[in-house]
């Protein structure tokens, strides 16, 4: 409020004026600042809420900068500042700005919003751990985005994610923020409950509940039996620690440890937040493993399209030269040697035979390399397989990649799936086409807001049975275990596969791949400090 030209905030001494009760009773803080972003006046909410001295106003730094020290993005709508009156209590206050006239000062209205805009980030960690999770990203890049999102959304000291693993016997951290690495950590830790240090995430773990414990880290760091640990665990400072198990269907899969900062206490909305992140984490560990056992039917299936191919083709060739070597054998034993001409013939089926045989041998052996190829990268992994195949099949087989290195930061599983997806399709057009040119694409290409990786191979074949023009629907073409195969390895990622006749003759395979807007780089964690 304004008197006589100047701005009245502190308690005047004649009986206040309903301005002044205004001022003095306002549940938002008003206060003057001066050039320099220091108070000059300050109504009593004000004092309250910024922690000051009330005896001590004028001069004091304020959290609010001044308008030509602000930074051009905030001057519209409402802007917000943090502020922390004491360590471990971190305020959020929006403000507005008005000239005092004529003065190089400011009037400022403010009120805290520092519990509304935490339920804002708690709700959108929710949501980003949830998307996350639905993005069937690895294991450890999901867990590890979550423990930073927990940390960051309550400015938590630290926050871990352990994993039981498959024979329940130990726990690994497969996401951390907060905390540095160490390779032993887990060794450590048993060694400190052999010392007879109670471990608060192990007794969260057995009981299926949460455990609230204030005051942790001076018990812990007073406690000689976590001597081998103090080192780990004294940096960064916190107090309170929260163990919440990570449930599947009742039974544990792991836990998340939160490490408060000195000054944050745990309640009744801290805990639900913990429970959601958890949940969230949860459903990420049941995720990762459903997905492993998905592939180990596609493992079992694979080996089984690889039984029947040896059976069709190397094995019965092979059964052919056995019998053809064997007809030399029967002709000699019954006194009637074969004359130069049918040994002659015989040497050249077999040696027909043989290359076949080495030559489909091949062509599996290729195949079943992926795993190793493409630890190299995508684009190594297909050019290798590109080569090889016009190698030895003698032909024409051109690649086109595009930018390579869009593909470096891929998940490691994904790029397993299009390589042996590539493969396949290589290898039906190769076995069945009866082409002479086979062109492979691979590209990352925009679809709206989001990117697709899309992987063709056509050749100049045969065709579809169905004509050209024709899609997969019903085409020979499509149909048996590869096709079912390439399609399953689509849809684990929302993608597609299609076979397809492109106008000018021969089959075109397409597979389509949604991406999410980020892969994050798949780290294997060495350990880190834990509770």
């Amino acid at each position: 409020m304004r008197s006589g030209g100047r701005v009245v905030l502190a308690a005047p001494a004649t009986p206040l004026t309903p301005g002044d009760e205004v001022v003095r009773y306002a549940p938002d803080g008003l206060a003057v600042i001066d050039a320099e972003a220091r108070f000059v006046e300050a109504n009593p909410a004000a004092v309250r809420l910024c922690g000051l001295d009330p005896d001590a106003v004028a001069g004091t730094p304020s959290p609010f900068p001044a308008p030509d020290d602000e930074p051009a993005a905030t001057r519209s709508g409402e802007p917000t500042v943090t502020w922390e009156p004491v360590p471990g209590q971190r305020r959020e206050f929006a403000y507005v700005l008005a000239p005092v006239p004529g003065r190089r000062r400011w009037v400022v209205s403010f009120r805290d919003v520092t519990l509304s805009r935490l339920r804002e980030r708690r709700l959108a960690a929710i949501a980003t751990a949830a998307s996350s999770v639905a993005s069937k990203r690895s294991l450890v890049g999901t867990l590890e985005a979550l423990a930073r999102e927990v940390a960051r959304t309550d400015a938590l000291a630290g926050v871990q994610v352990l994993t039981v693993n498959s024979s329940g016997d130990r726990l690994h951290v497969m996401g951390a923020a907060g905390f540095g690495r160490t390779a032993n950590f887990f060794d450590k830790l048993l060694e400190c409950r052999a010392l007879g240090a109670r471990l608060m995430m192990l007794e969260a773990l057995e009981t299926r509940q949460p455990l609230v414990v204030p005051n942790r880290y001076e018990a812990v760091m007073g406690d000689p039996a976590w001597a081998p640990l103090h080192e780990m665990m004294g940096s960064p400072r916190w107090d309170w620690f929260v163990s919440v198990p990570l449930l599947v269907r009742g039974e544990p899969v792991g836990i998340l440890n939160a490490f408060y900062a000195p000054g944050q206490v745990v309640g009744d909305t801290e805990l639900e937040f913990l429970l959601a992140m958890a949940e969230q984490a949860a459903m990420a560990v049941d995720h990762a493993a459903l997905l492993e056992r998905e592939r180990d039917v596609a493992r079992r299936e694979e080996r089984q399209k690889l039984a029947r191919d040896l059976h069709d083709s190397v094995v019965q060739q092979v059964f052919s030269m056995m019998m053809q070597a064997r007809s030399l054998g029967v002709l000699v034993a019954r006194g009637m040697p074969p004359t130069p001409d049918r040994v002659a013939q015989v040497a050249d089926d077999l040696s027909g035979s043989a290359e076949a045989v080495l030559a489909d041998l091949r062509g599996m052996v290729v195949e079943l390399r992926p795993a190793a190829t493409t630890a190299g990268g995508l684009a190594s992994a297909v050019r290798s397989l590109v080569d090889t195949t016009a190698a030895r099949t003698g032909l024409e087989v051109s690649l086109d990649l595009g930018d390579p290195e869009r593909f470096a930061a891929f998940d490691a599983d994904l790029l397993e799936d299009v390589y042996r997806v590539v493969a396949e399709a290589l290898h039906n057009s190769v076995k069945h086409a009866a082409a002479t040119r086979v062109d492979v694409r691979l590209a990352v290409t925009a679809h709206g807001r989001r990117r697709r990786l899309v992987a063709e191979v056509a050749d100049d074949g045969r065709g579809l049975v169905a004509g050209p023009g024709a899609t997969d629907t019903g085409s020979a073409a499509s149909s048996g275990f590869g096709m079912t195969v390439m399609r399953e390895r689509a849809s684990r990622w929302g993608g597609t596969v299609r076979v397809l006749q492109p106008a000018s003759g021969g089959t075109c395979v397409r597979l389509t791949l949604p991406l999410p807007a980020s892969v994050p780089a798949t780290v294997a964690p060495d350990g880190e400090a834990a509770r």
